[in-house]
């Protein structure tokens, strides 16, 4: 086939090379071959010049694509008048593809092409071509373009733009409805036979589907598709090159249909829900959840959506119900407290309806449904009712004890009517203010009451069941105590009060009030008065203002403090309620010195004695004096303290370390008054606090006192006496110290060796008695024994 193909081709390219041979030179060359060339002649010859026309011998070339044959496909030729056929010329091809697509024989100008040729890839390629002289290199022709067209075939078969497609369409949509347009291209030439004519087909989906064969637009087939029944529909398509003819190339997409949900079905409930009993303790409180109730929707989405509601019924106002949006079901609750003795059994229309109904569907039917739902009430043991949420009673302060102050009741709610106990809850009444007859919950007092301590009393009241303690209830009684004129008025403060010697009569020198711990209905009222005796006093009185206020006066001109500094006055103080109260407080009135203005300057008795002469200023200067003089003696007293508290050391050390010299020689064997050695052979000797010479005694300690010790003690229990004594003294310094006792002992079988004592006797000592005391003391007696020593 491809044989023929290239035998026709090289008749065509003949037959046209045959045409453009005979069209006039500017149609069969291009521009340059426009171009003349003149020959020149021999003069010899005598002959004038002409113009000779020459140009290629070519025009466009034609190409099948997808060549499969066993030689190289040929194209055409390439020639020139210039050629004699004596191989002086050759011929050059460049441009697209020259030398690796299309190969031109140099000597005879003939092209082919080299490779397999795609036309999708490429439809045409333009080249140029020149034929130089072999011998001069130079150009016979000027370069010129030829192009070289690809010719199509049918090897490429329709593709959609997409693999997979995805539509929806509600449901119960009509015959006709549109869903999507699939659309598949062919890389074929559209303008080169049908290879490029696509027609779509359904090859999957009827009869559901159907497809417009020429715009692959998709519609439905059949009427009332419903998405309960079928939701998912799976349709191929199929287009087909070459007008859909016997031989066309073709391909197929799948596309994915849903049928989306619309309101079509009403709720409806299953016939176990038409009638359905629930069980509700009657001790279930408002909100209480008894049961659950669904009605199916075949619908999704909000066409799904449920609305519970209690249309009728007697139990309509004790209970209610809700709509569970996640689960879409209906949730009874109870509304109102239920109470078995009153009612056993209710009985409740439940109604189901659609929220979002769709009125095109509407002759479907209504889109609700009734269910009957009865609520049976079950007994339990209930605590105690009392007839009252709270109770309030009063009573009077002076109520004797055991005194009834009201009661409380209580019954058991339930059919059985068992008896009730009371008791007070003592939380309540810390005190045990109040108790309660645990038979007939009366009340009554058992301490006495005091409204001025506490006017308001809280207690909790308990019922419980006889049988079933378990059962019980609590109850608030607030107690409220009446006031009882039991304490008698008083003066609100203590009054500081003056009169000034240059007083005159009737002059007003303090207003006082009182006040009353009762607390009378009608408010308070007070009356003053001064006590019999004083009825009649000859230097105040008294006037009441008539509001619980009352004024002290003067009854005569000018008061002396010498003669009198200081007056009592009893005030008696009555209130307005029954029964009467009163009290007697005293006004204590001071004479004072006042200026003309009245303003107090002196109430003292001893400014009388300061001499009469003395001004203000001249007292100030005398004060001032004796305070200065004070300060020196405390300055003089201090410094002479500083100099008697100085230490022997002056150091920035620590001088607890330190070894003290004092260059106190004594006054020798017969100054017995400077020390009394007796002290150190003595372990009875008191001891006597001394203060340390080494440190300033900022602070004495407290020597403890020693128990004395007996005449035949021990040296190891004296040492171990003073340790423990040092150990467990609070006073002791802070810091560690050597302590030295000095104790000898009570007595030695050697006497005394000290030479101390040798003036009180006359002669000479004998000391022979050291050598019987054994090597320790070989020494002393070498010293002090026998004449020889003595010599020496």
């Amino acid at each position: 086939m491809m044989r023929t193909y290239s035998f026709l081709t090289v008749l065509l390219w003949s037959s046209m090379f045959h045409a453009i041979h005979t069209m006039p030179s500017q149609k069969r060359t291009n521009k340059h071959s426009r171009s003349e060339r003149i020959t020149a002649l021999s003069d010899n010859e005598g002959k004038t010049l002409r113009r000779i026309k020459r140009g290629w011998m070519w025009n466009q070339f034609f190409l099948l694509e997808e060549y499969t044959g066993p030689d190289t496909q040929y194209v055409g030729k390439l020639h020139t008048d210039q050629d004699k056929g004596d191989g002086n010329l050759k011929y050059i091809l460049t441009g697209d593809g020259a030398g690796s697509l299309f190969i031109i024989d140099e000597n005879t100008g003939d092209i082919h092409a080299a490779k397999k040729l795609d036309r999708e890839e490429k439809s045409l390629y333009v080249l140029r071509a020149k034929a130089i002289d072999r011998k001069t290199g130079r150009q016979v022709e000027p370069e010129s373009e030829f192009i070289i067209k690809i010719h199509d075939i049918n090897d490429n078969e329709p593709k959609f733009t997409k693999d997979m497609y995805t539509a929806s369409i509600p449901e119960m949509s009509g015959v006709g409805t549109s869903v999507i347009q699939v659309t598949a291209t062919d890389a074929d030439d559209a303008n080169y036979g049908n290879s490029a004519k696509v027609v779509y087909s359904i090859l999957q989906g009827q009869p559901y589907f159907s497809v417009d064969p020429e715009t692959g637009i998709i519609k439905t087939a059949l009427p009332d598709m419903s998405r309960e029944n079928r939701e998912q529909y799976q349709v191929v398509i199929q287009a087909k090159d070459m007008g859909g003819q016997m031989g066309g190339l073709s391909g197929t997409t799948t596309v994915n249909i849903t049928l989306t949900d619309v309101n079509d079905n009403p709720p409806r409930f299953p016939q176990s829900m038409k009638h359905l009993m629930v069980l509700s303790p009657e001790s279930a409180p408002p909100g209480t959840p008894l049961g659950r109730i669904k009605a199916n929707d075949p619908d999704v989405g909000e066409n799904a959506e449920i609305e519970y509601s209690i249309s009728s019924g007697d139990g309509s106002d004790m209970f209610d119900i809700v709509t569970d949006k996640d689960t879409q079901e209906g949730i009874i609750t109870v509304k109102e407290h239920l109470d078995f003795e009153n009612k056993m059994l209710y009985t409740l229309r439940v109604e189901a309806t659609n929220t979002h109904p769709d009125p095109r569907f509407l002759q479907l039917g209504p889109f609700k449904d009734m269910a009957l739902v009865k609520i049976s009430v079950e007994d339990i043991d209930e605590p105690p009712v009392f007839s009252r949420p709270w109770y309030l009673m009063d009573v009077d302060e002076d109520a004797k004890e055991g005194s009834i102050i009201g009661q409380v009741v209580a019954q058991d709610p339930d059919i059985t009517k068992n008896a009730i106990k009371y008791s007070v809850d003592r939380h309540t009444d810390l005190d045990r203010i109040f108790n309660i007859y645990s038979g007939n919950g009366s009340l009554f007092i058992s301490k006495p009451l005091d409204r001025e301590e506490t006017p308001w009393h809280n207690i909790t009241v308990i019922a419980t069941e006889i049988n079933n303690p378990k059962q019980s209830s609590q109850i608030p009684v607030f107690i409220r105590i009446l006031d009882i004129n039991d304490h008698a008025p008083e003066f609100d403060k203590y009054y500081e009060t003056f009169v000034c010697e240059n007083a005159k009569a009737g002059q007003l020198i303090q207003t006082v009030s009182a006040v009353d711990k009762d607390d009378p209905p009608r408010g308070h009222k007070f009356f003053f008065e001064l006590v019999p005796e004083f009825a009649v006093h000859p230097n105040f009185s008294i006037v009441d203002n008539k509001d619980n206020t009352a004024g002290i006066m003067t009854r005569r001109n000018g008061y002396s403090r010498s003669k009198m500094s200081t007056y009592l006055l009893p005030i008696i103080i009555f209130d307005n309620d029954y029964p009467i109260q009163s009290s007697t407080g005293t006004l204590t009135i001071r004479v004072c010195a006042c200026d003309s203005r009245g303003n107090m300057q002196s109430c003292s008795a001893e400014a009388l004695l300061l001499p009469a002469g003395l001004s203000t200023g001249a007292l100030v200067a005398i004060l001032l004096c004796i305070i200065i003089l004070l300060v020196l003696v405390v300055l003089f007293t201090a410094l002479k303290r500083q100099r008697k508290k100085e230490p022997l050391i002056i150091s920035k050390d620590d001088v607890r370390d330190n070894i003290v010299t004092y260059n106190d020689e004594g006054g020798g064997e017969e100054d017995t008054q400077a020390f009394d050695i007796g002290t150190l052979r003595n372990p009875e000797a008191r001891e006597e606090s001394k203060m340390r010479r080494d440190v300033i005694p900022e602070t004495i300690f407290q020597i403890r006192r020693t128990a004395p010790l007996w005449e035949n003690i021990d040296v190891q229990d004296f040492i171990h006496r003073r340790l423990k004594e040092n150990d467990l003294d609070p006073a002791a310094p802070p810091y560690d110290s050597l302590a030295t006792y000095a104790y000898e002992g009570n007595d030695s079988i050697a006497n005394s060796l000290s030479s101390l004592e040798s003036l009180t006797t006359e002669g000479n000592q004998d000391y022979d008695y050291l050598s019987d005391w054994g090597p320790r003391f070989k020494k002393l007696a070498d010293m002090y024994g026998g004449e020889d020593s003595d010599r020496d």
